[in-house]
C-alpha cells in the first residue's frame, strides 16, 4: 500500500515550506500524489521525498524551473549531469563577475584623490586604415579587440608604415542609447587598400582635453567622469563623438594593467 504523506509532514521532513509546496504544485514541478477530493488537502508519497530533496538544492544554487523539471524528467544519468555542469558553469562565470565587480568597487572606494592633470590639444587630420561599425555597448569590447586585430594584420600584410597609435572615435549613442556608430584606426603613410572589413579614412581634426588612462579598460569610465567634470567645470564640453587613443594597449600586450590609454572628450578651445 503506498504510503500517504499528509503536507505538513511532507514540509517537516524535506523542509520546503507548506507555501512553497503549493506553489511547486501550482507550477507542474512537484505535484501531490493524491488530493482529498472533498477537502483539497495534499498528500505526497514517500517516493517524493528524494525528488524533493533534489528540488530543494538545485533551487538553492538557483536553477531555472524548466532545468530542474528536464532533471526529474530524464532517466539518463548523462543528461542529468550535463543539465547541472552546464548550470555550475554559469553559476561560477557569475562568480567570476561578482569577484570582479567587487573588487573593482573596493578600488574605486580606496582610490586616492589625485590631482588630475587635463591636457588640451588639437589632433590633426590624419590618413589611417579604419574599421567602422554599428556596435552595441555590450559587445563592444570583443568588436574592439577584433577590429584592432584585423588592422594590424592588414597593415602588416600591406607593409604599411604606422605613424601614430592606433585609436578610437566612439559615437555618444553607444553609451547613452546603447547603439551607435564605433570607428577604429590605425594611422599610416601611403595608400592602404581595403581588405576585409578595413578601408582608407580620412580621421577628421578635433579639438580634445585629454587624460591618461592607466590600466585596464575596465574602470575607463572613472576617467571620463573625471573629464566630463573638467570640460563641464570649464565649460568647455561639445557634443562629439569620444576619442582614445592606445598609447600601450591591446596589440602591444595582453597584460591590461600596463596598458596607457589617452582619453578625448570634445572641447571648444578657449586657449587656442
Amino acid at each position: 500500500m503506498k504510503t500517504r504523506v499528509p503536507i505538513g509532514d511532507f514540509s517537516r521532513a524535506t523542509h520546503l515550506s507548506i507555501k512553497t509546496l503549493r506553489h511547486y504544485h501550482e507550477i507542474g514541478l512537484l505535484e501531490p500524489s493524491d488530493i482529498d477530493p472533498d477537502t483539497g488537502y495534499r498528500y505526497y508519497s514517500e517516493q517524493q521525498l528524494p525528488d524533493a530533496q533534489i528540488i530543494r538544492r538545485l533551487r538553492g544554487l538557483q536553477m531555472p524551473i524548466a532545468d530542474i523539471k528536464a532533471v526529474l524528467a530524464t532517466s539518463s544519468a548523462d543528461t542529468r549531469n550535463g543539465i547541472i555542469v552546464a548550470h555550475l558553469d554559469r553559476l561560477e562565470s557569475e562568480l567570476a563577475g561578482t569577484r570582479t565587480a567587487v573588487t573593482e568597487l573596493r578600488a574605486l572606494l580606496d582610490r586616492p584623490q589625485l590631482t588630475v592633470v587635463v591636457s588640451h590639444r588639437t589632433v590633426p587630420a590624419t590618413a589611417a586604415i579604419a574599421i567602422d561599425e554599428l556596435v552595441d555597448h555590450r559587445t563592444i569590447v570583443p568588436w574592439w579587440q577584433g577590429a584592432l586585430a584585423e588592422l594590424q594584420a592588414v597593415t602588416g600584410a600591406q607593409a604599411l608604415r604606422v605613424t601614430g597609435p592606433p585609436g578610437g572615435i566612439y559615437d555618444s549613442a553607444i553609451f547613452q542609447h546603447g547603439h551607435g556608430r564605433a570607428r577604429v584606426y590605425i594611422p599610416v603613410d601611403g595608400t592602404p587598400r581595403a581588405a576585409g572589413r578595413a578601408a582608407p579614412d580620412q580621421i577628421p581634426q578635433a579639438e580634445l582635453a585629454v587624460l591618461l588612462h592607466q590600466g585596464s579598460l575596465a574602470t575607463v569610465d572613472l576617467t571620463y567622469s573625471q573629464l566630463a567634470g573638467y570640460a563641464h567645470k570649464h565649460e568647455i564640453s561639445i557634443d562629439g563623438p569620444l576619442r582614445e587613443h592606445y598609447l600601450t594597449g591591446y596589440l602591444d600586450t595582453r597584460d591590461p594593467s600596463l596598458w596607457q590609454t589617452e582619453i578625448g572628450w570634445p572641447i571648444f578651445r578657449l586657449d587656442s
